[in-house]
């Protein structure tokens, strides 16, 4: 497989007439956009969340949500998942662990999910903001590694090259470069899949960090920290909620990550 995936149907974007101005000139012509679709994720038949993403790689959104959100503690307590392909909705059902979905049940959402929200549908406070342990000791990355990765993943975004509106996540492990990268048009649902696809690949954690082409929230890190990334790279900005977070689990955090220059916001030793 490809690290941009090989199972990205053409209907992740559209083609739609538009009229084009530049420079005092109007064209009609056509323009790539794209697409979007409701994605249910239902456990046991009981609906959990509906969320709006790119309609590619359910498999690997299904087991990242599942695990990053804390609904199990291990991969292997994810058991099925079955996708159905709807004319206009999909969806996606998981089997989990019994005890796991007793638990889930306590905290059910069954709300629908604007693109890619991050903390949409958390009943309280305490389902928001998980208690978290120290991350290991991950990957040791040199500076000119993460660069090196950071020029590669142009070239591995297909979706965002011919509709500019998707974020990507990508897996590098060092001295290999990027390995993975899955687009969606909400930046958590692209760390998400690429979280999956990880899991479902039998991937160690340890051995390598994701670059997100997107800002460093605090739900980004959170996922990250969930299934025990260590390393986490953002070509956009961090927020305060976000440094504290990885300062705290013990992830290193990189921002504002361009060809020629980057941030170092928590535990720096990781980078050499």
């Amino acid at each position: 497989m490809s690290a941009a995936g090989v199972d990205e149907p053409k209907s992740v974007s559209a083609e739609v007439s538009v009229d084009r101005w530049a420079a005092g000139t109007t064209t009609h012509t056509t323009d790539q956009v794209a697409e979007e679709v409701p994605v249910a994720l239902v456990y046991h038949n009981v609906p959990h969340v509906v969320m709006l993403a790119t309609p590619a790689n359910f498999e690997d959104f299904a087991v990242g949500f599942t695990l990053s959100e804390g609904l199990v503690a291990r991969p292997d307590e994810i058991r099925e998942v079955e996708v159905t392909r709807g004319a206009d909705a999909v969806d996606v059902r998981v089997t989990v662990a019994w005890e796991r979905f007793t638990e889930l049940l306590h905290r059910r959402r069954n709300l629908t999910g604007r693109t890619g929200c991050g903390l949409c549908g958390a009943e309280t406070a305490e389902d928001a903001i998980r208690e978290l342990g120290m991350v290991g000791q991950g990957p040791t990355v040199t500076i000119e590694d993460l660069h090196a990765a950071i020029e590669q993943l142009g070239s591995l975004q297909p979706i965002n090259a011919r509709t500019g509106s998707v974020h990507a996540a990508a897996w590098v492990v060092p001295g290999q470069g990027i390995q993975i990268v899955r687009e969606d048009v909400g930046r958590h649902n692209a760390l998400d899949k690429a979280i999956g696809a990880l899991v479902r690949g039998k991937v160690d954690f340890s051995t390598g960090y994701m670059l997100i082409t997107s800002r460093a929230s605090y739900e980004m890190v959170q996922k990250s920290a969930t299934v025990g990334i260590a390393f986490l790279v953002a070509l956009s900005a961090p927020t305060a909620f976000a440094v504290r977070m990885a300062q705290k689990t013990g992830v290193t955090l990189v921002a504002f990550a361009r060809r020629d220059r980057h941030v170092v916001y928590a535990h720096p030793e990781r980078l050499k």
